[in-house]
């Protein structure tokens, strides 16, 4: 019996310092990473939007949308996140529009898990680039095979699926933002 209630005292006492020891961790790090984020944030927006040289942040119906002005406080385009599923899991990506919201400047992948080789290509310049000052008045196309055409893209070899994601995301939020900004949200 003293075994048993020794035993219970001992797990008892570590979970305790382990909770402790990861509360700590966790008030350190959490700042630190927050403070990552909104850096990475950052510089997506000026990736996507090359022209700015600055940005205000705006909450619009639940959607955050990042105003970027030129350095006379003109309107460059706008910038917002958007993900969904890719192959092996959640895409994360910042997307660039130009003020009238049918021309795309620019992707950024924030966050991928697509299989290294494959749909991780979708982070590479070659893929990313095709989305640089694309037209795209309604939806964005994707060809797997020849030339793609205005407002459409060419997917990566051996990813469909991943490439096929992208589109699908930015395509919705896209809708969205766009839906958003003609209501009065600009």
């Amino acid at each position: 019996m003293k075994k048993i209630v020794r035993m219970v005292l001992v797990l008892t006492l570590l979970g305790l310092i382990s909770g402790l020891a990861l509360s700590l961790v966790s008030n350190y790090a959490d700042p630190i990473i927050e403070e990552n984020e909104k850096e990475a944030t950052r510089e997506a927006i000026y990736y996507v939007l090359k022209s700015a040289d600055s940005y205000e942040t705006e909450e619009v119906d639940g959607k955050v949308i990042y105003r970027a002005l030129d350095s006379s406080g003109e309107l460059v385009g706008y910038a917002f996140t958007a993900s969904g599923g890719g192959y092996q899991g959640t895409i994360r990506l910042m997307v660039g529009v130009g003020p009238e919201v049918w021309k795309v400047k620019g992707i950024q992948i924030l966050e991928s898990s697509e299989t290294p080789g494959l749909g991780g290509k979708i982070r590479g310049e070659s893929f990313k680039s095709q989305f640089r000052d694309l037209v795209a008045r309604g939806e964005i196309g994707l060809v797997k095979s020849g030339e793609p055409e205005r407002g459409e893209i060419k997917a990566i070899t051996g990813a469909t699926i991943s490439s096929k994601a992208v589109v699908k995301i930015i395509n919705t939020e896209l809708s969205r933002v766009r839906s958003i900004l003609s209501t009065g949200g600009e």
